[in-house]
């Protein structure tokens, strides 16, 4: 098995995410709209400041980023009932906030998920909202314009990232099929320094 940086290293190699020129890029016609999922609890937080950077990069690509603070919406967890795909196709049941999000992602070229890493994964209050994908994110019926995917992790210590990585490989690289635009990850005083989040308004650029 792979050590979980190596596998990050491999996810950013794997389409030049780690190499790409914002300059080469502007060659592209095509903006996107880009959805990141917030599931950190702290609005001044570390994962926060990356998302800002990304935003502000991806922003000034002429990309359009709308980021959800899943936190601070009422979302239930998957109650398994499957109504969404025997009663009422692509429709939850349980009409609370995730609504707003599956409107979101029905417009998005490209999915963001953004979290620290509490007990080696990605916070509850994200994987609550992953889970509800169930209902509009299942194969064949994924969004239509829905095909890029990256992820932007934040901890107090390395090598902790084995659970996010997961759930990026086999749910979304494999089962959704999305194409990875990279992991980015920092911990300890990388968080928050003003090269991580250099880092990341590049790689918003770049897209």
């Amino acid at each position: 098995m792979l050590k979980v940086q190596e596998k990050i290293n491999r996810y950013r190699r794997r389409n030049g995410s780690a190499t790409r020129t914002a300059a080469a890029d502007k060659k592209k016609e095509n903006k996107m709209n880009i959805l990141v999922l917030n599931g950190s609890p702290r609005p001044q937080g570390s994962t926060a400041q990356m998302v800002a950077a990304f935003k502000e990069g991806a922003e000034s690509a002429g990309n359009t980023v709308n980021v959800v603070d899943v936190c601070r919406k009422k979302i239930a967890g998957c109650l398994a009932c499957e109504h969404c795909h025997r009663v009422e196709p692509r429709v939850c049941v349980q009409k609370d906030d995730m609504f707003e999000i599956y409107a979101l992602m029905e417009e998005a070229d490209m999915l963001v998920l953004a979290s620290p890493i509490y007990y080696h994964n990605i916070s509850g209050q994200l994987k609550c909202a992953i889970d509800r994908f169930y209902a509009n994110a299942t194969q064949p019926n994924v969004p239509p314009r829905l095909k890029k995917v990256a992820m932007i992790l934040s901890s107090g210590s390395p090598d902790m990232y084995t659970g996010a990585l997961f759930s990026m490989e086999g749910d979304f690289m494999d089962y959704l099929q999305l194409e990875n635009m990279g992991v980015f990850t920092a911990y300890g005083k990388q968080n928050g320094s003003p090269e991580k989040l250099a880092e990341l308004r590049a790689f918003g650029a770049s897209l």
